[in-house]
């Protein structure tokens, strides 16, 4: 069988815009400064524009108009700026095919993003990597689409339980989103806390086994996943996922109790344009 490096170099990969890779050079640098990061977007006015445009919206409840640059910085911090620029990189450069719902496809990614950044504050990890890392998980999917379009429907179809669709790509693929998002990650150079979160988020055990990072980001696709069912409700987390948050040492009942809607992640104007 093919391994995961043979099988990603098998596919043309977007390029990235420099401001990713620079912005992606601070995520290894503990000494980063606002100034570094807050030049780097400057650079590039359209992603400028979009971050002061999602700072404007619904999603961050900004009581007053953000007009620049340092004052989003100034609101919102370093930290999340840098995960939602290299965001707002990463959904622009990536074409989705007629296979996959395009405002679906990045709907679940900002879901699964958002319910990371929640469980991470209660599972005491850095809540813009867990931001940043799940809403890439997906990205796979996008790779493997490039690579077999055709079996793309097939691991769409409904009805589809949370966690099957990396069933369904291990079953058809020999390799699931995250593995294959791992990989890219690996090639863009992210940090490898990351990248090893991506590639084993898709395997319960493996994630409890490769960090705290890993195991967020499973849960929350998880949920995200779940979320996409009219019927979905809170009290549905200990069934979904209240193994592995146990293991995290997360109460499952009380931490449903304090979810928020789906509908407080999706705000698309910027990620979806």
């Amino acid at each position: 069988m093919t391994d995961i490096t043979t099988f990603v170099q098998s596919v043309k990969l977007p390029v990235m815009p420099e401001a990713a890779y620079a912005l992606v050079r601070t995520l290894h640098d503990d000494d980063a400064h606002v100034a570094d990061v807050q030049a780097i977007i400057a650079k590039d006015p359209a992603l400028t524009a979009t971050l002061l445009r999602m700072a404007n919206s619904a999603l961050f409840g900004i009581p007053r108009s953000v007009d620049t640059l340092d004052h989003a910085v100034q609101v919102v911090g370093m930290s999340q700026i840098r995960a939602r620029a290299l965001g707002i990189c990463i959904s622009q450069v990536f074409q989705l095919p007629d296979t996959i719902d395009r405002l679906a496809f990045w709907r679940f990614s900002m879901v699964c993003a958002g319910y990371a950044r929640v469980l991470a504050q209660h599972a005491g990890i850095d809540e813009q990597q867990a931001w940043l890392t799940a809403m890439m998980v997906r990205l796979g999917e996008l790779v493997i689409a490039l690579h077999s379009p055709d079996l793309i429907a097939g691991i769409e179809q409904l009805p589809r339980a949370p966690g099957e669709r990396w069933k369904r790509e291990r079953d058809r693929v020999g390799f699931d989103e995250c593995q294959v998002t791992g990989e890219v990650a690996r090639r863009w150079d992210f940090p490898s806390a990351v990248v090893q979160a991506l590639a084993h988020c898709g395997d319960a055990h493996a994630a409890l086994q490769t960090s705290r990072l890993c195991a967020v980001v499973h849960v929350a696709a998880l949920w995200a996943d779940h979320c996409a069912a009219p019927e979905a409700s809170p009290s549905d987390l200990p069934a979904v996922a209240g193994d592995v948050l146990a293991r995290l040492g997360l109460d499952t009942h009380a931490l449903a109790d304090r979810l928020p809607p789906p509908d407080t992640f999706t705000d698309l104007s910027a990620l979806a344009a």
